[in-house]
């Protein structure tokens, strides 16, 4: 993507902190990442990995050591947080208390010495969006973590950010409820074209929320594509087991096909057509729906587990040291049982190769 034609770009930021033993962490690593106008991304990792503090950079809670960050073209790093054309929604939501609904959406704009009676129209409207009419007189702590939720959104929107920047806001909810905020989200982004940029740990919210999703680990960028991309053509080992579950396999792959011990010849249309340039020993992955189980008196695998998983029923097969995965309905197919010898196929196109 042009840098030129991005909402927010990100070049080469270092940033390593200091331990309290007087080592130094590197949570930042030469990070470079360009974000499309009207977009929703997200920055998905491990604990650690670097994506909150890169958030923070943006904001303005920390400073890079190096590199630069640009807003529509022009450079923010060195700005103050007030000047910054961006607003951020918390893990913990960071409500005032003491203070109503519209009185804690009204606060930024007050700051900002927008007129009474525009800021008046801006929290009708916010909660309007937010889908809170009529509760702009309660408390924080007469509202539900939904809703406390929502008002922390709507507080953020009423601004009108350029970017609006979400650490983790919904980690805080139930199941239930953090789906129904994810479809609210991305609702409220279509509906303002304001870009976002969510921080998760957690892949299914990342798949389910993200035009884009950018992979972390150790404070770098692993992958940056569209969720399906990600999920289907992990370009790394650890992107393929950190996002869903994944079978990694290795094996030697010549003009034939991919020979993997213990399990045989492999041909060559199992593989993802871009794997053309492949040769030699190399490491694929291929996701457990991708996979299927053939009760086989004279299969090279056996069944080692079978568990319910909702939809569908998650069975395990070893052959020889080998573990497969392979995920089947859990209705109208009778799945293999544990003992039972296994043949294992792969659905065309289904395994890409992936650096260790």
């Amino acid at each position: 993507m042009d840098a030129s034609a991005s909402a927010l770009s990100v070049r080469d930021v270092t940033k390593t902190f200091h331990t309290p033993e007087g080592g130094l962490v590197h949570a930042l690593d030469s990070v470079s990442l360009d974000i499309a106008e009207g977009s929703f991304m997200v920055l998905l990792g491990p604990s650690g990995c670097g994506k909150t503090t890169l958030l923070r950079c943006i904001a303005g809670l920390e400073s890079p050591d190096s590199g630069q960050i640009a807003l529509r073209g022009q450079r923010i790093d060195d700005m103050p947080v007030w000047r910054r054309r961006v607003n951020t929604v918390f893990q913990s939501y960071a409500l005032f208390p003491h203070m109503t609904v519209a009185q804690n959406i009204a606060f930024g704009l007050q700051m900002d010495k927008v007129p009474g009676d525009i800021i008046k129209v801006k929290v009708e409207e916010s909660l309007d969006m937010v889908h809170l009419s009529g509760l702009g007189s309660r408390k924080p702590s007469q509202l539900s973590g939904g809703q406390q939720q929502r008002v922390a959104l709507a507080r953020a929107l009423a601004k009108e950010p350029e970017v609006l920047l979400l650490d983790e806001p919904l980690s805080a909810l139930d199941l239930k409820l953090r789906r129904g905020m994810q479809s609210e989200l991305k609702r409220l982004q279509r509906e303002t074209s304001i870009t976002f940029v969510l921080v998760t740990h957690d892949q299914d919210e990342a798949m389910a929320m993200g035009d884009q999703v950018a992979v972390f680990n150790a404070g770098r960028i692993v992958q940056v594509g569209e969720p399906r991309e990600v999920y289907l053509r992990p370009r790394s080992r650890f992107v393929a087991d950190f996002i869903g579950e994944a079978n990694v396999l290795t094996g030697v792959l010549d003009t034939f096909g991919l020979v993997v011990e213990s399990l045989g010849l492999v041909p060559r249309d199992r593989l993802i057509a871009d794997t053309d340039a492949a040769s030699g020993r190399v490491h694929v992955a291929v996701r457990p729906e991708n996979v299927s189980l053939q009760i086989d008196p004279v299969g090279t695998a056996k069944v080692t587990d079978v568990s319910y998983v909702g939809g569908d029923m998650r069975v395990e097969a070893l052959a020889s040291a080998v573990s497969i995965v392979s995920r089947v309905p859990s209705q109208g197919v009778q799945p293999p049982r544990i003992g039972d010898r296994v043949s294992i196929s792969f659905a065309e196109g289904s395994l890409t190769v992936v650096a260790d």
